[in-house]
C-alpha cells in the first residue's frame, strides 16, 4: 500500500514520522518543522489513519512493508525512521525486517512488548458515536464525554470527523476495531536483530517502557540507548516538544 505522505525540507538520509494510533501525519507538525531546516523529513499516515486507504490487515508486518514500500516509491532509503507509539512498534519491524533500509532508528514511548487491550472502549465509542448532519465538534465532544472524560484526548480524537451535511470518520474505525488484537501485540521477526543506531525515549510521566522491557530491547536492538524525556507523558512530542527535538538532535549529532 502506497500511504500519504506530508514532506518538507532537504537533505539526506530523510527523517521519516510514523504516528501513533488515531494519529495522522499533522501530528508532527511543528517537529516537522524543526527538522525540516536541516534535512528532508516525510510524515506518513498509516493505512487507516489520515488520508492514506483504509484495509483490514493490522499487523505490523504489513504495516512497515507499507512504510518501505512508500518510501521506496518516494526514493527516500535508506531512511532514519521516527515512531511514537503504534508507529514505534512499526518502525521497529521494519528495522528488523529490512535493516539495510533503515540508517538510525528512534522509537518514542513505546517497546517491543504485547500490551494490555486498554484502548478498544475507545475506539468502540467512537464507533458508536450518533453522527448528526451538521453537528458541531463540541456536540460530538460531549457525546464522546462519558467514555473519554479527558478534554485533550477528546480534542485529538475529533481531529478525526470531518463535520458537515455528512459527518464521518477520515479514520478507518471499523478496520481498527477488528485489528486491536494486533495493534496491542507484538511478534518480531525470527532470530531478527537490527544493529544500526537506535534510541528509545521514554515520556517521563508514562510507563510505557518499563524496566522490564530493556532485556528485550537489547536483545533486538543491540545498539539503543534510552532518555528519558522530562516535562511529558505519552504524547511527548506534544507534551514537550521542544525537548523532543533536542533529544533527536542530540541523537543525530552524536553519530
Amino acid at each position: 500500500m502506497i500511504l500519504h505522505a506530508v514532506e518538507e525540507g532537504l537533505g539526506s538520509p530523510p527523517l521519516v514520522l510514523l504516528h501513533g494510533l488515531f494519529g495522522s501525519a499533522r501530528n508532527f507538525g511543528a517537529v516537522q518543522r524543526a527538522f525540516a531546516q536541516h534535512r528532508r523529513t516525510i510524515a506518513l499516515d498509516l493505512r487507516n489513519h489520515g488520508a492514506s486507504p483504509h484495509a483490514a490487515d493490522m499487523r505490523y508486518e504489513t504495516m512497515a512493508a507499507d512504510v518501505l514500500q512508500t518510501l521506496e516509491r518516494l526514493d527516500a532509503l535508506p531512511a532514519i525512521l521516527l515512531g511514537h507509539s503504534m508507529g514505534g512498534k512499526t518502525a521497529m519491524q521494519a528495522a528488523l525486517m529490512q535493516p539495510d533500509a533503515v540508517a538510525r532508528l528512534i522509537v518514542a514511548d513505546i517497546s517491543p512488548v504485547a500490551y494490555p487491550p486498554h484502548l478498544r472502549a475507545i475506539a468502540a465509542a467512537m464507533a458508536a458515536l450518533p453522527l448528526v448532519p451538521h453537528m458541531t465538534r463540541p456536540e460530538a465532544g460531549a457525546a464522546l464525554a462519558d467514555l473519554v472524560p479527558d478534554a485533550g484526548r477528546r480534542s485529538f480524537l475529533l481531529q478525526n470527523l470531518h463535520l458537515g451535511a455528512a459527518p464521518a470518520w477520515r479514520i478507518g474505525i471499523a478496520e481498527i476495531l477488528a485489528g486491536f488484537a494486533d495493534i496491542e501485540a507484538w511478534d518480531a521477526p525470527a532470530d531478527a536483530s537490527y544493529a544500526g543506531p537506535t534510541l528509545f525515549i521514554a515520556g517521563a510521566a508514562s510507563d510505557y517502557i518499563k524496566p522490564e522491557h530493556r532485556p528485550t530491547i537489547r536483545l533486538l536492538f543491540p545498539r539503543a540507548r534510552l532518555v528519558t524525556l522530562k516535562n511529558a507523558g505519552h504524547w511527548l512530542h506534544a507534551d514537550n516538544p521542544a525537548g523532543f527535538v533536542a533529544v533527536v538532535a542530540a541523537f543525530f549529532d552524536s553519530h
